[in-house]
């Protein structure tokens, strides 16, 4: 199984800049010690260790950039970190480098529900920007299963997904202005929070989405909206990814924007979820191979559960829907979602799993379904493919389970096998290698295959011109 890159150098950090680093922050932030460093190298599901002679918390945005500054100068490379719940490897130091957790960046600066925006700093979770947008009713869109741990900043450096994506979009459009740390120290002040401003090229856009390749976002300005006044929830099963994807025109038809989320969800994740999660139960009385979970909000206080009966009366008239439940609480509501939300921390238990996070054209979703199927059990027997996510956004977590009973190392070391089989379906249908999760390390030396040559080189490009010394993320993403 190849997930890490193509080798790159060890680094080496001297004692006497290190105790200048340390300086900085102060001996406190300046963690040495293995035990209190393992937090921050191990990724979420292990796939990924890394080491590194400090962990730096500072405490300011002066902090972040006199750090930069002195690791441009020394040449010492910097792995910024945010929540520490990336899946592609891109926030662990590999091979040495200083790493600059962002944590301690966690002041909400301003709330201004009458511009309808938020200004955070980076290390804020993302649980508590949506609590600090509650508190003058509003609702900052962005929706995670991570979100008391995923940051801000992590969330735009990532150019995070999430269930709310299809109705709101993802980590980019909720950014209206950036503060960024540049690799020499600079520090670019774009906090504005102008829906109008047409000056230039929009630089923050260059930073979203870069997993800290180019510079270090410190804070941001959030786009706010107005909080639903009325949310309904439903479960139902569908006989194909087809009868979803019509499913889906429905309910757009009827409602438009105010469709929130519309999640795909196979059987063999839905029944893993309910044998190892001991509060879950099936939503429906009879087992089906397919399922959806949708979420309509609406500004209005009544009639959005008779649009939802509506959608689904019509999907079951045109054999689109074999049965449904609507959540009649909010804890209803939450079991539903808890079903989804479990399926990526379940499959654990069910052997190994090759996992891919791709997007397709919202329409080609059941054809490529249908083609991966075939080619990754063509490629490995028995194999059982677990498709699941945001079809109302084309993003699809295609993800294979080793066969039953078969050795869990062996199947892994196929990951490359079944990546080019997958990726070759995605492309087939114009799709796109990483559709939420970023680059990283896991996608880094494959990327190239993948995308357009000329986008390569003004990629490359872009990270000579910022990061002329190479210390920012080395490795990851170009």
């Amino acid at each position: 199984m190849n997930l890490h890159s193509k080798p790159q150098p060890e680094r080496k950090l001297s004692p006497h800049v290190l105790a200048r680093f340390a300086a900085i922050v102060g001996p406190k932030y300046a963690l040495t010690d293995a035990a209190a460093q393992e937090p921050y190298l191990v990724e979420m599901r292990d796939l990924f260790r890394g080491h590194t002679p400090v962990v730096l918390r500072p405490g300011s945005v002066e902090e972040v950039a006199a750090i930069l500054k002195l690791a441009n100068e020394q040449h010492v490379a910097i792995v910024p970190q945010g929540g520490n719940t990336g899946l592609v490897g891109g926030q662990i130091p590999h091979h040495g480098e200083v790493l600059l957790s962002l944590t301690r960046l966690d002041k909400i600066r301003e709330v201004d529900p009458v511009s309808n925006t938020m200004t955070v700093e980076a290390g804020v979770t993302l649980q508590r920007a949506r609590e600090a947008a509650a508190e003058v009713d509003r609702l900052y869109p962005q929706l995670l299963p991570s979100e008391g741990t995923c940051t801000i900043g992590g969330n735009l450096a990532t150019n995070a997904g999430g269930v709310a994506a299809l109705a709101h979009g993802i980590a980019r459009s909720h950014a209206m202005g950036l503060e960024v740390v540049l690799a020499d120290g600079r520090v670019l002040n774009n906090l504005n929070k102008l829906k109008k401003d047409n000056t230039g090229y929009d630089l923050k856009n260059l930073f979203i989405g870069a997993e800290g390749t180019l510079g270090i976002i410190t804070a941001a300005v959030l786009r706010l909206v107005p909080r639903p006044r009325s949310v309904e929830t439903a479960y139902a099963a569908v006989p194909s990814p087809q009868a979803a994807v019509d499913l889906l025109g429905i309910a757009s038809e009827r409602i438009g924007e105010g469709v929130t989320s519309f999640e795909l969800m196979a059987r063999a994740g839905i029944e893993a979820v309910i044998k190892f999660d001991s509060v879950s139960r099936d939503p429906l009385a009879s087992p089906y191979q397919w399922s959806v979970l949708i979420e309509l909000s609406s500004q209005a206080r009544a009639g959005l559960r008779e649009t939802m009966e509506d959608i689904l009366s019509e999907g079951m008239e045109r054999g689109l829907v074999l049965d449904a439940t609507i959540a009649e609480s909010l804890e209803q509501a939450k079991a539903f979602w808890r079903i989804r939300e479990l399926f990526g921390e379940v499959q654990r238990h069910m052997g190994g799993s090759i996992k891919h996070d791709v997007s397709v054209p919202v329409a080609a979703v059941p054809a490529f379904i249908e083609e991966a199927n075939a080619a990754v059990t063509k490629l490995i027997p028995g194999c059982r493919p677990l498709p699941f996510g945001h079809v109302g956004d084309g993003n699809i977590h295609y993800n294979i389970t080793q066969p039953e009973g078969a050795d869990k190392r062996a199947f892994l070391a196929r990951w490359d096998d079944v990546n080019k089989v997958v990726f070759a379906v995605v492309m087939k249908f114009g799709g796109s290698i990483s559709a939420e999760h970023g680059v990283g390390v896991m996608k880094r030396d494959i990327l190239p295959d993948y995308k357009d040559p000329v986008a390569i080189d003004l990629m490359r490009g872009i990270k000579k011109l910022l990061d002329p010394n190479g210390i920012l993320n080395p490795g990851k993403v170009i």
